[in-house]
Parts: C-alpha cells; sequence; structure tokens
C-alpha cells in the first residue's frame, strides 16, 4: 500500500468518526476561524475570505443561513484608489443568532444576547442579555422580558419520537404561539 493510500485511509476513518457538525466546526478553525466550546454551528455561510477575523465564544447557536462579512468592497465605488473596508465580527458568549441574519463588519455582540431571525446587525450591541431584531437591527427587549414573554410556550421535546411530538402538539393547541 502506498504512503497516499494510507494517507487516504486515516483521513476518511477519522472523518466517519466525526459528525457533519464536527466536520464543520473542524473546517471553520482551520480556516482562522475562533470557535469557543460547545457551540452549534448550522450555516454554511460563516467562512469568509478573512475568516481569521471571527471569533465565536461558548455556548453559541447560530442558526441555519447566517451569513457573516468581514469586509465591505463598496469602498472601491467611493473612495480613489481603495478596495475594501474591514472589520472583525466578534460574538459573546451564550449567544443565539435567528436563521438568515446577516453580520456586517466590524460588529461585536455582547454575550447573553438573542438575534431575531432575518436581522442585518449593521453596529455593535455593548449590552449584555439584549434581544436585536430587524434591518437594520435594533434593541427590541431583554432576553429577561422574553423570557416571562414566552415561558407558557415552551416545550421540552427531548427524549420524545417524532410521533409522541406530533401527538402532543396537535393536542395541545394553548401550548402554541399565536402572532
Amino acid at each position: 500500500m502506498s504512503l497516499r493510500q494510507i494517507a487516504k485511509n486515516f483521513i476518511y476513518k477519522k472523518i466517519r468518526k466525526m459528525s457533519v457538525h464536527d466536520i464543520r466546526l473542524d473546517h471553520l478553525r482551520k480556516v482562522g476561524v475562533e470557535i469557543g466550546k460547545n457551540t452549534y454551528i448550522f450555516s454554511d455561510k460563516i467562512e469568509t475570505n478573512e475568516s481569521y477575523l471571527i471569533k465565536i465564544g461558548d455556548n453559541v447557536l447560530i442558526a441555519p443561513d447566517v451569513s457573516f462579512f468581514t469586509h465591505d468592497a463598496s469602498a472601491c465605488k467611493y473612495l480613489a484608489g481603495e478596495t475594501d473596508i474591514f472589520g472583525r465580527i466578534t460574538i459573546g458568549d451564550n449567544v443565539f443568532i435567528g436563521g438568515g441574519s446577516i453580520i456586517l463588519p466590524g460588529v461585536t455582540i455582547a454575550e447573553d444576547c438573542i438575534i431575531g431571525s432575518g436581522s442585518v446587525v449593521t453596529k455593535s450591541c455593548h449590552t449584555k442579555g439584549t434581544v436585536l431584531a430587524g434591518n437594520p437591527a435594533k434593541p427590541i427587549t431583554t432576553v429577561e422580558e422574553l423570557k416571562v414573554k414566552n415561558e407558557k410556550y415552551t416545550l421540552d421535546f427531548r427524549g420524545m419520537t417524532y410521533e409522541q411530538k406530533r401527538e402532543y402538539l396537535l393536542t395541545h393547541e394553548d401550548k402554541m404561539k399565536k402572532a
């Protein structure tokens, strides 16, 4: 067996033992993203040409279709001889970023914050426990106020099968949120 085949077999064995999530995190770390412990990233739009400008804390959950932009190439249209503006993105510990959100260059998000789905975060939030939403994203409440507002709707489906969850939801309309 050739050295190339031995290396290939080693890599395949390693990959087979890793979940898709672990493979994604491993790749992001290799391209320079700093990622804390117990962080889950379900988006494939985090990587940029400047991934080394991204720092993500511990216990962060990033939903699908979240985009990070570490540069703004529009500068070439209004600054002669320039191409881009760059900025670090820093996400604090215990942050949730909702699906489809966009995080722009230079943004810092404090710990314990929630970014609502579809938000465009253009400015940093340095206040711990803030809920941001909208385009552009603005503070709309605190995590504590959101907790009180939504407590009656929360459910825990850990350990339930798909059918058990389905049955529970279809027979407990009172536990569903209405907009």
